[in-house]
């Protein structure tokens, strides 16, 4: 019977050598009958360098064309149509395209599943702990700029041009997010938090990442393509929290093997930013470069640690919850 189990476990191993010589991962969902017309990684940089250009230059080409140069002068509900536009048309239908173009099977590069509420709820509560947290780094991050920036010409100069890009980045959306009635509320909250959660969800944690889960780890997949999706949005000082959420996101996509955890969870992410905006009425929100008074940076290093903590314990438990559900298939 121990020679048996040693000769499976041999045959396993040759398996798996085999599988990694041939440039597979073992870790990767059995989709081997998947027909490609190009490599898995080929087709994420594809998806990547697809909604750069498509969203981010023919977009702004068209946008200039249609609205104008002067784009302050532009009626803002008509700037929110076509960002609107903009994210179906250049995101998430090149997203859906590639899929059926590279791999014919939509359906299993594009995961739709009903998910469980208790799954929901778990990722749920990461977003609300994530929310403070992130918030708490940003005041650390930039006041340790500050003190670095007033002690190094270079890192002074480096700054001064991370503000001049932020603070654009900063105008686009205030202008987005400022709102006079209902209607306009319900418009905001369909361009800001709806569309982008269908889109991008569908184009970085659908065709990029489920590409490159195909060629490597699954947590590496997630990684690289949260790293991608900062750079995407070109916010210099939400470089990393953009890229913390990202990686959260592609944790849930990766794990409850649906679209819909990621695109709920990115959602809410923006949907709270536009509802604390309006109710608090404080563009600061919006000031990712916000200095911090010394006084207050203990405060936030201890929020910062505390939260961290409840966090990877959040991670432990969700991992311990799908390594259960999975044990329980296969009984």
């Amino acid at each position: 019977m121990q020679e048996f189990n040693k000769d499976n476990k041999k045959e396993d191993q040759q398996t798996e050598l085999l599988s990694i010589s041939n440039g597979s991962n073992p870790d990767q969902d059995p989709d081997n009958d998947l027909e490609m017309q190009v490599s898995p990684v080929a087709a994420a940089f594809i998806g990547l360098a697809g909604a750069f250009f498509l969203y981010q230059i023919v977009g702004s080409l068209i946008t200039v064309l249609i609205l104008g140069m002067d784009l302050e002068k532009v009626p803002v509900d008509s700037l929110r149509l076509m960002t609107m536009a903009g994210q179906i048309l250049f995101i998430l239908l090149p997203a859906l395209l590639f899929a059926k173009w590279i791999y014919s099977d939509v359906g299993k590069i594009i995961r739709i599943r009903k998910p469980d509420l208790k799954e929901l709820g778990l990722f749920t509560i990461g977003i609300v702990i994530l929310t403070p947290l992130l918030q708490a780094y940003l005041y650390i991050q930039n006041y340790y700029l500050e003190l670095f920036a007033k002690n190094s010409s270079l890192i002074n100069s480096v700054k001064s041009f991370f503000d001049s890009l932020n603070e654009m980045v900063e105008k686009t959306y205030s202008n987005l997010l400022s709102a006079s009635n209902i209607f306009e509320l319900s418009l905001v909250v369909l361009v800001v938090a709806v569309v982008p959660a269908l889109s991008e969800e569908t184009m970085f944690r659908g065709f990029i990442q489920r590409s490159f889960e195909l060629r490597y780890k699954k947590y590496f997949g997630a990684v690289i393509t949260a790293i991608f999706f900062s750079l995407y949005h070109f916010n210099p000082y939400g470089f990393i929290p953009l890229f913390i959420l990202g990686a959260f996101f592609g944790f849930a996509a990766y794990q409850s093997k649906t679209l819909l955890i990621p695109m709920f969870l990115h959602f809410l992410n923006n949907f709270s930013a536009v509802s604390l905006y309006h109710i608090i009425g404080d563009d600061e929100l919006l000031k990712t470069d916000a200095s911090v008074n010394p006084d207050e940076l203990s405060s936030y290093v201890l929020m910062f640690v505390g939260l961290t903590a409840l966090f990877v314990g959040l991670i432990v438990i969700i991992n311990k919850y799908y390594s259960s559900k999975k044990l329980l298939k296969e009984e």
